[in-house]
């Protein structure tokens, strides 16, 4: 039988993660759209990477230093709302890749591309 406790654990911190950072009233933190990425928890559950994007960031310092302060209440909200032996210690990494992929949308949306026309086929 395979063994995927660490990805299921990932997507359950990921998923309580996203729910805990929406909760903080923290202004640094709330400076547009905060969503989780992805989370990285190590085997032995004590060290976790959490790949948090946001969109409409207004100070990408002032939020790393919002969330470098609420990590330990992030830290608390998260061991209370998961069951685990051990509550993994955060470390959070900005990911730019929904902005990035925004603004590749955004470009193709505005390419004037016109559609080709079928050939006749009663051409002699």
């Amino acid at each position: 039988m395979a063994n995927n406790r660490v990805p299921r654990t990932n997507e359950d911190v990921a998923r309580a993660l996203s729910v805990i950072l929406r909760n903080i009233k923290d202004p640094r933190i709330n400076q547009g759209m905060v969503s989780v990425t992805s989370a990285s928890v190590t085997p032995d559950l004590k060290f976790c990477k959490v790949y948090v994007s946001v969109l409409g960031l207004t100070s990408e310092r002032e939020f790393m230093r919002g969330i470098k302060s609420a990590s330990g209440f992030i830290r608390r909200e998260l061991s209370q709302s998961l069951n685990l032996r051990a509550t993994p210690e955060l470390t959070f990494v900005l990911d730019h890749s929904i902005e990035h992929g925004a603004h590749i949308s955004k470009l193709l949306d505005e390419l004037d591309i016109q559609p080709e026309e079928p050939e006749n086929a009663d051409a002699d």
